[in-house]
């Protein structure tokens, strides 16, 4: 999954997609590259991100879904969103995808937009807000926290009538790299779920702080975690860099059939 962030401020790659050209060269790169699906977000979820309108958000995605869309027919297209009112206007853009950083806890509606529209739902585990979710990164068994939040979105989401659940534990979200790395250690534990695993981990604080190093230089970082991942049991990737995700998956893919 190529991540599209349509905002002035992402922590990686924040300003660099705010026009529909850009963003419209970015997509048909990683398509390129091997993406199967393109992540587009309008709202930064970064620690201490700025808080913006609804209606800003619906201007910065929706054009853009549409305009990738009308270019690439077939390219499955998320919505990167925890608002139920942006997550709808996206879809009837063209997106086909909700990915939804709070799991439904952001917005009381989300859920019951998500099975009137009939689309795939990726809920991720994530505390508080991106304002304040450092501050929440209290845990006394990560893993254990993260799965039993899990079971209760999957309970919730089969009593709405949603049928494709992802679930994304979240890294860096209201954990600290200890939490991260923890979780990732753990993560072949999610596969109890029965739920396929989206692992977002591309370029975060959690690869470059731990290496002293800045996002721009966490590539090589990002590719060793990639596969420690891919061998734990997740099935999505969500990725900064399609071509180096596509490679791992390949390669770990090889692995896994020489049995």
């Amino acid at each position: 999954m190529g991540i599209i962030n349509v905002t002035p401020d992402s922590f990686y790659d924040g300003g660099n997609t705010t026009s529909i050209k850009t963003a419209i060269k970015q997509a048909e790169q990683m398509l390129n590259d091997g993406a199967m699906f393109l992540d587009i977000g309008g709202y930064s979820s970064r620690p201490n991100a700025t808080n913006i309108s609804e209606e800003e958000e619906i201007s910065r995605v929706t054009p853009v879904i549409s305009e990738i869309v009308k270019k690439f027919p077939n390219a499955l297209l998320s919505i990167d969103t925890f608002r139920s009112e942006v997550a709808k206007k996206a879809i009837e853009a063209g997106a086909c995808i909700i990915n939804d950083i709070s799991g439904g806890t952001l917005d009381s509606n989300m859920l019951k937009t998500v099975a009137q529209l009939q689309v795939p739902y990726i809920a991720m585990h994530m505390k508080g807000t991106p304002q304040n979710m450092t501050s929440k990164a209290d845990y006394e068994n990560i893993t254990k926290e993260v799965i039993f939040h899990f079971t209760k979105i999957l309970d919730e989401t089969k009593k709405q009538g949603i049928n494709d659940v992802i679930l994304d534990p979240g890294f860096g979200f209201a954990k600290a790299a200890a939490h991260s790395f923890e979780l990732l250690n753990n993560l072949e534990l999610l596969q109890s779920l029965n739920t396929p695993i989206l692992a977002g981990i591309s370029r975060k604080s959690m690869i470059y702080k731990t290496l002293n190093i800045s996002a721009k230089e966490a590539l090589n970082g990002t590719t060793a975690l990639h596969m420690v991942a891919l061998q734990k049991g997740a099935n999505i990737l969500r990725v900064h860099d399609v071509k180096e995700a596509v490679e791992c998956i390949k390669l770990v893919t090889k692995l896994k059939s020489s049995h």
